[in-house]
């Protein structure tokens, strides 16, 4: 369309055209041609119209440079080029344009200063000069502006500090220098503009404090200072603002109490002082302002309870206090606020009950409750008036199941119910909420089978699912999940085959079925999953040969596929993985042949887990190109020949790379030695670690005589032992007369000899302290010197601890002669009891079969197997701390789980240490650590687990039914 058709140059005047108009004596006195679609650039020309007195070019696609000719239209009042295309400089002309009132040239590509003369401009009420590209720093004589009411120059690259001149703009009322770059602080001088309404100064690099004598600003109705680099306490002069109604202070690094004076502030709407590092109490004045609708708290380090004084905001609909340090319950009154929309209190120390009554009076949008310690149950009448989008509750302490009016809302977005102990079976009614997107129910007590139904949740984008009780086959209705982005359904019973379905979900970047119990091949369509970044498979019961499908992962960061059953040879295809980063781990296989020399190519790679495979040949040169490689672990395969030499490898601890006969070089030591006997460490590859029932004859004799200790332990716990016990004076006979050995009690000295040469045992015979007990030194009256052994006694203590801890302790050692066929006093350079030779039997040569009394059937291995998860119960029982060692009932289940066992024990974490080593023990999980060298090892009661270097494998959960 033709905006401009009657213009005519013909024409005698230009009086009768569109946009124009004249004086009487027809000389052109506005000129409005905004939104006329006007391109190409303004013409120098103008500068003829003299008599111009308002000219409005805005919302066109004017480009170019304003003309310095604009100077000449001295009669000029109004100038309007906003919204327009205009580029360089503000011509220092405009500054002669002295009836100049309004200025505006925003939402252009303006660039450069203001001219340093903008303050002879002095009719001047409006600059708005936002949404350009305005640099340098602010004229001092914008402070000459005397006129001023608006001036508005956001969205720059203004720099520099805001001018204390500014305070002269005595008439100011919009001022906002919002998204520049301007630092320094801000001037006490803006105390001084008593018209000022609204300040919009966010979002630069402003430092300091915030001027008390803001406070004089008296008419002041929004003040928005976030984001900034502010410091100190809030102002408590700002209180005197009477008619604030926005007080935007967030995002800064402001410290001290929140004033209480700011409960004065009775026409607030909005109060926003989050993410700073406010501390005390929230003010119970708070709940004077009636009028506000949003308080705004989050991410400071507010302590105490939440003020019930808030629950008489009745217009209060959004509330956020997370991330503070508050505690004590929900105030009841927050249930009746029927206008709460929004209602965040997560990450806190909250206790007591959910509000049973919320959402009842309000429609609730978002709930978030998180990260507390709240307990009882969900509430029912949250989704009452159906609004709700999210409800977020983890991380609590939640029982019994999700309520029907839950399941049934509608407009349910996400539902986040993570680490809770809620029970019940999968809420399949979710799977009709058309609109949800994210279902997180981990780490809770679900159980029974995943539905069928949850094929019908098309929109969900994530499922957490994870560290459950889920049981059954994955029903292959998930393949139905077109837009799941995260999949986790780790640590749980599911069994079965991983069906091709799965792979459907093509928008897949995690997937994470570790822990479980499925069995079979990996589907090849695994490969379709184009955006895949992590793929989680371990410690499952997976078999067959690892997909060279898996190569089409080219976004895959970390693939995770240790403690399964895959054999056949690592494929070359995942040598293309060029962005795998965080861990290749197809550790704990059945994996034989050579390792590809295009894993070489991963050189982002930070972590990968060969060991205990089968493994043959040498680590290929090219992994020297692994620059970036922080852990390895190639241990316990048929590796040979020189290890490569990059720095890790040369330096990482020799662990890493036992097991393997043929191996040299780097921490083994140079090629051209004999390999030491040291390093043949018996391969615990083979999947009898993952043993059912041992049925071999020693196994039963040990688990038998060890129930029956314990029962004779039992009743015996119940009666006092005496410090030094009577003995029979039976005649024993010196076998050697090497001072330092053990001598049977057989014949040559008897009890009451050792009591007589100790003086009772006493202290100043002592030559050392072990587990079980203290050694002395004793002389015979035949002058042969030997060593005794006094074991420790429940009288070490009075109370019923310390009685039950020496019977776990004796009962260890008994475990420990049945095992190994020695009697419980050693040599002294044995360190002179049992325990201790046993422990360094270990540290020297590695817990093998060796240790165990040769006269013992010894060529059946699940026989053998058994002997060593007995010995390691037994070093459990026989720890130096006495907090370490297990209790009976443990010691119970572990052997009655020796013998049946269907599950493997967790590496969870512990609090306690061993000889600087941290050791890891829940109820029915043991574990041993020793010192081997100067490494730290750990060993759960199945097979070994190195602590630094077993490629972070976490066995699955031991769960026993008691």
């Amino acid at each position: 369309m033709n905006l401009l058709h009657n213009w005519n140059h013909n024409d005698s005047t230009p009086c009768q055209w569109i946009g124009v108009t004249c004086t009487h004596d027809d000389a052109v006195s506005t000129l409005n041609l905004s939104s006329f679609n006007l391109y190409g650039s303004l013409s120098p020309s103008i500068g003829g119209f003299t008599h111009l007195v308002q000219l409005d070019l805005s919302f066109n696609q004017l480009t170019r440079s304003i003309p310095k000719t604009i100077g000449n239209c001295s009669n000029l009042e109004v100038l309007n080029l906003n919204n327009n295309l205009f580029e360089a400089l503000i011509p220092k002309e405009i500054v002669k344009l002295s009836r100049l009132t309004v200025l505006n040239i925003f939402n252009n590509r303006i660039s450069g200063p203001f001219p340093d003369e903008i303050g002879n401009l002095s009719s001047l009420s409006m600059l708005l000069a936002y949404s350009n590209n305005i640099s340098g720093a602010l004229p001092l004589s914008l402070g000459k502006l005397k006129s001023l009411v608006s001036f508005r120059a956001g969205q720059n690259l203004l720099t520099g500090i805001l001018p204390p001149q500014i305070g002269g703009c005595e008439n100011l009322r919009y001022f906002g220098l919002a998204q520049n770059q301007l630092t320094g602080e801000i001037p006490k001088e803006l105390g001084k503009l008593r018209n000022l309404t609204q300040l919009f100064l966010w979002s630069n690099q402003f430092s300091g404090v915030i001027p008390k004598e803001l406070g004089n600003c008296e008419y002041l109705d929004t003040l928005a200072l976030y984001s900034n680099n502010l410091v100190g306490e809030i102002p408590k002069e700002l209180g005197k603002l009477f008619f604030m109604k926005k007080l935007y202070l967030y995002r800064n690094r402001l410290n001290g109490t929140v004033p209480r004076e700011l409960g004065n502030l009775s026409s607030a709407i909005e109060i926003d002082f989050s993410e700073n590092s406010l501390t005390g109490d929230i003010p119970i004045d708070f709940g004077s302002i009636t009028g506000l609708e949003l308080l705004y708290l989050f991410e400071n380090q507010l302590t105490g309870f939440i003020p019930v004084e808030l629950s008489n905001l009745k217009n209060l609909k959004r509330l956020d206090l997370s991330i503070n340090n508050l505690s004590g319950p929900i105030p009841m009154g927050f249930q009746y606020l029927t206008q709460l929309t929004m209602l965040q209190l997560y990450q806190n120390s909250l206790s007591g009950i959910i509000l049973q009554g919320l959402g009842l009076c309000s429609s609730l949008w978002v709930l978030d409750l998180s990260e507390n310690q709240l307990t009882g149950k969900i509430p029912r009448y949250l989704c009452r008036n159906s609004n709700l989008i999210l409800l977020n509750l983890g991380f609590n302490q939640l029982t019994g199941n999700v309520p029907a009016g839950i399941r049934a809302c509608k407009p349910l977005l996400q539902l986040r119910l993570s680490k809770n102990s809620l029970t019940g079976t999968f809420p399949s009614d979710l799977c009709n909420l058309a609109n949800l997107t994210a279902i997180e129910l981990d780490q809770n007590k679900f159980r029974g089978k995943i539905p069928s139904e949850i094929g019908s949740c098309v929109a969900l984008q994530r499922l957490h699912i994870s560290n459950n009780y889920f049981t059954a086959e994955l029903p292959k209705e998930i393949g139905n999940l077109s837009n799941l982005v995260t999949f986790n359904i780790s640590s749980n019973f599911l069994s079965g085959k991983i069906l091709p379905e799965v792979f459907n979900c093509r928008m897949l970047q995690r997937l994470d079925v570790s822990q479980n119990y499925f069995v079979g091949s990996l589907p090849s369509e695994v490969g379709n999953l184009s955006q895949l970044e992590r793929l989680k498979l371990s410690d499952n019961n997976l078999s067959g040969l690892i997909p060279v499908e898996l190569g089409n992962l080219l976004r895959l960061t970390e693939l995770q596929m240790g403690g399964n059953y895959f054999s056949g040879s690592i494929p070359k295809q995942l040598g293309t993985l060029s962005s795998l980063q965080i861990a290749l781990n197809l550790s704990y296989n059945n994996l034989s042949g050579k390792i590809p020399p295009e894993i070489g190519n991963l050189v982002m790679l930070m972590y990968i887990f060969l060991n205990n495979n089968h493994l043959t040949g040498e680590i290929p040169g090219s992994f020297t190109d692994l620059l970036g490689l922080l852990g390895c672990d190639f241990s316990y395969n048929d590796l040979s020949g020189p290890i490569p030499s990059l720095k890790l490898f040369q330096n990482t601890n020799l662990s890493s790379f036992v097991g393997n006969n043929g191996l040299c070089g780097g921490p083994l030591g140079s090629c051209t030695q004999p390999l030491s006997s040291h390093f043949d460490s018996p391969n615990i590859n083979d999947k009898n670690r993952r043993l059912g029932k041992v049925i071999a004859t020693i196994s039963a004799i040990i688990g038998g005589i060890s129930l029956v200790l314990i029962f004779v332990l039992i009743y015996f716990m119940r009666k006092p032992v005496d410090t030094i016990a009577p003995s029979e004076n039976k005649p024993l006979q010196v076998q050697s007369p090497v001072s330092d050995i053990y001598f049977p009690p057989k014949v040559g000295f008897t009890f009451q000899d050792l009591v007589l040469t100790t003086k009772n045992f006493d202290d100043s015979f002592a030559i050392g302290k072990g587990a079980c007990g203290t050694v002395y030194r004793a002389v015979l009256p035949s002058g042969l010197t030997i060593a005794v052994k006094k074991l420790a006694s429940n009288r070490e203590g009075n109370n019923m601890d310390n009685s039950f801890n020496a019977e776990i302790l004796t009962y260890g050692v008994v475990l420990l002669e049945l095992l190994t066929g020695r009697t419980p006093v050693q040599a002294i350079d044995q360190g002179g009891d049992l325990v201790s030779w046993v422990r360094s039997y270990i540290r020297n040569h590695s817990l093998s079969v060796d240790i165990v009394d040769a006269r013992l059937n010894l060529e059946d291995e699940n026989a053998t197997a058994h002997m060593i998860i007995v010995l390691k119960i037994a070093l459990l029982c026989t720890s130096i701390n006495p907090f370490d060692r297990p209790t009976m009932r443990e010691v119970v289940m572990m052997l009655i789980e020796s013998n049946e066992r269907h599950g493997h024990f967790d590496l969870s974490s512990s609090n306690n240490t061993v000889g600087g080593c941290e050791l890891r023990r829940e109820v029915g999980k043991g574990f041993v650590m020793d010192i081997i060298g100067k490494q730290c090892v750990c060993e759960d009661i199945i097979g070994w687990r190195r602590c630094n270097g077993g490629g972070g494998i976490r066995r699955k959960p031991w769960k026993a039914s008691l």
